[in-house]
């Protein structure tokens, strides 16, 4: 008899979800759907709402990575006071400069935040330990001095991120054209040298270990972590110019699982002639697709693991060296293994502490031209990198300078139709042939979801609080079996 798990509600990532799972009359996975049951509505929200308030109203979408939304936004209504590098009109060096360091602390931040208070747990312990110690508490008793350093990695971005935006979460100081303050010698040196918190170059080495902890993490568990959940897919993200790794700004660029490049260094500003949105009335979450493969063919994945796949380089010592052994790991085409979205991730968390070394040092940002303006256009785009991936904002405005139209396409959303492939992976992997859910087979779906570091309220501009659900249920929609959290 057909039957179908459902797990409700998805634990340790930002946001509600529920877990679906059917199997056919042989036992088998037949289907598995993650759905999004929270409301969608922050697009409206926006809309009335004078231009210039964006880059403060658009970070209460999310506490976790407000600065990403804080940026995207201000680059969209950059736009709208003229500010765009295609008229002739850009920021300010000193502007651009203190907004990207800004952004690469805020990335610092959120990596180590989900890597190690949300996933290590399944490192240290596996899949199906202990849930009694699978968790943040139980990595500070195993290993504190791994605890003890993701703590103070996730505090030095944070007040990268205050002595930037003006608050550690929810800034003020990007502002339409530019950002209103500066980084004092003192701020500055506070990073440099370290007073309270470890310095910049101990970030950096602490970076460095992390990327060699999940190295020898996968050289023990190479099997699992090269196979759980993985799927084929292309990949999308931002590049440079001469198409390096930039999480402020660069040119849209898609390949698929073999590297074949789909989309070649597109302006973000044609967007829509590229992606397409399908809803489903299971889940509140859109599905993004590429409009030249269509809705059923065209999905693709952002993030870390996709940022790694599509770019050439990473413009820092020690990251593209890590770069380029993750990309000989895979003979130098695109990975798929959804587990090395891990390994991605603290790459990336290395390039952003020696970015922000570097930046720390600029002597443009102690300069005070920090605005432009150029002329009033009625809409504007801005894209980012987010830690979750692509981050796009579009919005227009009327003649009395108020928004009437927003569209968000978040990280976690441009994800979607990647997570459902991961959990059917995850569920063919650790539920075939079973007919009640155990704790590891439940925390095995949530390790699928939780390598995409999902921010569900904010892809969904949800309100409340969100947990998992998981449901297994039989061809005629009788339940079977439910787990949550």
């Amino acid at each position: 008899m057909p039957q179908k798990i459902t797990i409700d509600p998805v634990t340790r990532v930002e946001g509600h979800g529920k877990v679906t799972i059917r199997l056919d009359d042989a036992g088998h996975v037949e289907q598995a759907r993650l759905h999004i049951v929270e409301f969608r509505g922050f697009e409206r929200f926006v809309q009335g709402r004078p231009y210039w308030e964006v880059p403060v109203l658009v970070q209460r979408l999310c506490g976790i990575c407000p600065v990403s939304h804080h940026l995207a936004g201000a680059k969209a209504v950059d736009e709208i006071v003229g500010v765009k590098p295609s008229t002739g009109t850009q920021l300010t060096k000193p502007a651009e400069k203190l907004r990207r360091l800004m952004h690469y602390g805020q990335m610092f931040q959120s990596h180590v935040l989900h890597f190690f208070y949300l996933c290590s747990p399944d490192l240290v312990f596996g899949v199906d330990g202990d849930i009694a110690t699978r968790n943040i508490v139980g990595i500070a008793q195993a290993a504190p001095e791994l605890a003890t350093k993701a703590i103070l990695m996730r505090k030095f971005g944070q007040e990268i991120i205050k002595a930037t935006a003006g608050k550690k979460i929810h800034g003020i100081s990007a502002v339409p054209g530019g950002i209103h303050k500066n980084l004092s010698i003192e701020e500055r040196d506070y990073f440099l040298n370290g007073k309270d918190i470890p310095n910049i170059d101990t970030m950096i080495e602490w970076s460095a270990e992390a990327v060699a902890f999940f190295k020898d993490f996968h050289a023990k568990n190479q099997t699992w972590s090269d196979t759980f959940a993985a799927h084929n897919s292309a990949h999308m993200g931002l590049v440079s110019k001469d198409g390096g790794m930039d999480f402020y700004h660069g040119n849209l660029r898609v390949v698929d699982s073999t590297g074949r490049v789909l989309l070649d260094d597109v302006d973000y500003h044609h967007y829509l002639d590229h992606l397409g949105e399908e809803t489903k009335s299971w889940s509140y979450m859109k599905f993004p697709f590429l409009k030249l493969q269509g809705s059923q063919d065209g999905w693709y994945r952002v993030g870390p693991l996709a940022r790694v796949n599509v770019c050439d380089y990473i413009p820092s010592k020690l990251a593209n060296e890590e770069y380029e052994i993750m990309r000989a790991y895979t003979h130098g085409k695109p990975n798929n293994m959804t587990m090395h979205y891990h390994w991605a991730r603290l790459i990336e968390t290395l390039h952003a502490a020696e970015v922000m070394k570097e930046l720390l040092n600029d002597p443009d940002l102690q300069k005070t031209n920090l605005i432009t303006k150029g002329t009033k256009t009625a809409e504007g785009i801005g894209v980012i990198e987010a830690p979750r991936g692509t981050l796009l904002h579009h919005y227009r405005v009327g003649a009395d300078d108020r928004v009437t139209m927003c569209n968000l396409i978040v990280s976690t959303t441009h994800n979607n139709n990647a997570m459902n492939a991961a959990v059917t992976q995850a569920a063919l992997d650790m539920m075939e042939g079973n007919t009640t859910i155990t704790e590891p087979m439940m925390n095995g779906i949530e390790v699928a979801i939780r390598a995409y570091d999902p921010c569900l309220s904010c892809a969904t501009h949800a309100l409340g609080q969100m947990p998992l659900e998981v449901t297994l249920i039989d061809s005629k929609d009788n339940v079977l079996d439910v787990r949550v959290r």
